[in-house]
């Protein structure tokens, strides 16, 4: 059988680690399920619950079944692919760099949106209830590193066609990826402080780019696997 077809273990085992973490914030008392949160969801880094694993830990924790869901299909349908092309321990290491360059993203962005919001807040008070949201809200789920994971198969696999959603057409991978990262920026930018993280997106795909040119710049000068 192609090994395509089969799931490879590291992504089983971060899908089936993310749905016991989501079970556990939903089926949990209210109060431990609030622990968990305020534990390890990422908070805004100026926030007295702030604490540096959060940017691991928040990857592992998710706002809703369907935040849950999308997510751990995409991680399915194109990390199992990219273990394969990877190995499983660059394949780790790349998803976790993308996961945590994500958090970096959207933290600096927080900081900045919110030295912004300060400025503002004197002349338009009404902002005041947006500012204690983005200080206040924490980011989770796995959306970075998944969003770097289709850069990645954008790249590793750049004429693959991928039969979207909304519309139900065919696209190429590599204008997919292109696409999907433009309309994250776009929308970022036009609606600052919203609840989706798009910089997160962003950062995601970015530190997966940056990853995958340093490891082709190595394998160059290597007798390794290229890709």
């Amino acid at each position: 059988m192609n090994p395509y077809f089969r799931t490879p273990p590291l992504v089983i085992n971060l899908i089936i680690i993310n749905v016991l973490v989501f079970m556990a914030q939903v089926f949990l008392p209210s109060a431990a399920g609030q622990w968990l949160e305020n534990l390890f969801a990422l908070h805004f880094w100026q926030s007295s619950l702030f604490r540096p694993w959060q940017a691991v830990s928040y990857m592992f924790m998710h706002g809703s079944w369907e935040h849950l869901f999308f997510n751990m299909f995409a991680l399915w349908m194109f990390g199992r692919i990219l273990e394969y092309d990877l190995g499983g321990r660059r394949f780790l290491i790349f998803y976790f760099v993308c996961g945590i360059g994500a958090a970096l993203m959207q933290l600096g962005v927080n900081w900045i949106e919110v030295g912004m919001l300060n400025r503002q807040i004197a002349l338009q008070p009404a902002l005041m209830s947006k500012l204690l949201y983005m200080i206040d809200v924490p980011t989770v789920g796995a959306s970075g590193a998944i969003f770097g994971v289709l850069l990645a198969f954008g790249m590793l696999h750049p004429n693959d066609r991928i039969m979207l959603l909304f519309p139900p057409i065919p696209m190429k991978a590599k204008y997919f990826v292109i696409g999907y990262g433009v309309l994250e920026l776009a929308i970022g930018l036009a609606n600052p402080g919203d609840s989706v993280a798009h910089f997160a997106h962003i950062g995601g795909m970015l530190w997966g780019l940056l990853l995958l040119l340093y490891w082709r710049r190595q394998n160059r000068r290597t007798a390794g696997p290229r890709f």
